[in-house]
């Protein structure tokens, strides 16, 4: 399970800005991004420890991650109701 989540982990701190800009990568990858969580999650910590943005200006990317969070649970509870019954 742990080298599985090389395949998860890797792409999303790769894709997600964390080691280069999203600016500087190509339009579809800058695109695929928005799709990975750790996106948001940078930019709300960039926002406020580089920059100290107050949380009125960070709330879409809170929102991005708390409809992100609700999805994830949804489809993870339904496949567990699967696999108990």
């Amino acid at each position: 399970a742990f080298q599985m989540s090389f395949f998860v982990m890797l792409p999303s701190i790769m894709l997600s800005g964390f080691l280069f800009p999203r600016a500087a990568m190509p339009k579809i990858i800058y695109f695929i991004s928005y799709l990975i969580p750790l996106t948001y999650y940078l930019d709300i910590i960039r926002g406020i420890v580089l920059k100290g943005i107050g949380f009125n200006y960070l709330l879409g990317q809170v929102i991005s991650l708390l409809v992100f969070s609700v999805v994830v649970l949804s489809i993870s509870v339904l496949k567990f109701r699967k696999t108990v019954s």
